[in-house]
């Protein structure tokens, strides 16, 4: 009988060891997802990236077959949801649909966050891109963006705008630098409630993300007097651009993504990139993109990461350009 020298049986152990320590990672991706899931969105309820979390939460619960959950933490700028994210155990169950606010602009419009925007998180998927509509009362004075802007120069500092959202605040403070006019900004935890408060008559116009806005504008409660992009929407083609409303230069978009906390395990990173992949694909997906002209811009992870890095650089430019000191 030959025998197994002490040396030879540890390095043997060890060995077997570390092979079924490789291939943990590898069967919890198998056995992933076994249980619900929960998307944290930064923003509240009838927003666009609620409604987005809701329409891509539905289409990777059918591809997963796991219930998905959308939970709202807004208010803060997105601080609570990120925190919330951040916080969670890394094995795939607490996701996070964000957009520009919290992950580029925040760094440069506050001095300090309670998170790192970068290392605090996996990147997952680009989603989508999309644009916004200036927006005001159907009965308001201002036919045109020039009405309004004339209004304003008229009576410096009497005009307000609000803003639920990063985008929409940099998008008024963008047009408020570049056409040379004193409006106040007046912030809320997310752009319905400022839109409620639009129709009330208590702010006089606001930059909206297309999902929340375009309902409004076709369900004849607000009116569109410009888009911020440098193309108009296929959702209202007679509304003209900023720019093209007299605003040369002026572009403001904004965008959707998906993260994870950090420390993420790569195979469940790849099995969530392909679920958000097929969700994409899906038709009730690429019909709400479509009825709010929005702009399916899927990507890897790495993708992802690098998109982040280059926007950071564009908004911390755009948001000096306007004259906005960190808070």
């Amino acid at each position: 009988m030959t025998k197994t020298r002490p040396h030879r049986r540890l390095a043997i152990t060890l060995g077997l060891s570390a092979a079924a320590l490789l291939s943990v990672p590898q069967a919890w991706a198998q056995a992933y997802p076994s249980k619900s899931i929960t998307i944290v969105v930064p923003f509240g309820a009838g927003s666009g990236t609620d409604q987005s979390a809701r329409i891509y939460g539905q289409a990777i619960a059918e591809h997963l077959k796991v219930p998905v959950v959308v939970d709202n933490k807004g208010g803060a700028s997105g601080f609570i949801a990120a925190q919330q994210v951040a916080k969670a155990a890394p094995d795939g169950y607490t996701l996070f649909m964000t957009t520009n606010t919290t992950q580029v602009a925040n760094p440069h419009l506050f001095k300090k966050l309670p998170y790192d925007p970068v290392k605090d998180f996996t990147p997952i998927a680009l989603l989508a891109k999309g644009q916004m509509l200036l927006l005001v009362q159907p009965n308001a004075p201002y036919q045109s963006l020039a009405d309004l802007l004339a209004a304003a120069r008229k009576t410096p500092g009497k005009l307000n705008f609000g803003s639920g959202s990063s985008s929409s605040q940099v998008a008024g403070e963008l047009l408020k630098q570049m056409a040379g006019v004193n409006v106040t900004n007046v912030p809320y935890k997310s752009n319905p409630q400022a839109i409620t408060d639009l129709i009330g008559g208590q702010i006089d116009f606001m930059f909206a993300d297309a999902p929340t806005a375009v309902p409004q504008v076709q369900g004849g409660k607000l009116r569109a007097l410009a888009a911020s992009g440098a193309t108009r929407l296929g959702a209202a083609p007679d509304v003209p651009t900023v720019a093209e409303a007299g605003v040369k230069g002026y572009d403001m978009t904004f965008w959707f993504a998906i993260y994870g906390p950090a420390g993420l395990p790569p195979a469940i990173v790849q099995r969530l990139n392909e679920a958000f992949a097929k969700a994409s694909e899906a038709p009730e997906v690429k019909g709400f993109q479509a009825k709010t002209s929005g702009e399916v811009t899927f990507s890897s992870p790495e993708a992802l990461a690098q998109f982040q890095t280059a926007e950071s650089k564009k908004w911390g430019e755009v948001i000096r350009a306007a004259g906005i000191q960190p808070e």
